[in-house]
């Protein structure tokens, strides 16, 4: 299975969408939208923005590893 390493962020606040590039070795635990400067921070449960906002889950949860 090949890992993606980008995934869209869609702000909950304003609807904005960017693709990003995912951190490999790290979770991103913060994120500002450019649109509206909301800073966001996982939901509960969510190991990083990229799990609960993005396209795509972040690289190791998509190896099925603990991630952070």
């Amino acid at each position: 299975m090949e890992i993606a390493t980008k995934s869209v962020i869609t702000c909950p606040e304003c609807g904005h969408q960017k693709e990003e590039e995912m951190p490999t070795g790290a979770c991103q635990y913060f994120y500002e939208c450019e649109n509206c400067n909301t800073t966001l921070k996982p939901k509960e449960d969510d190991c990083c923005v990229f799990c609960s906002f993005g396209s795509k889950a972040c690289p190791p949860v998509q190896q099925d590893q603990n991630c952070c």
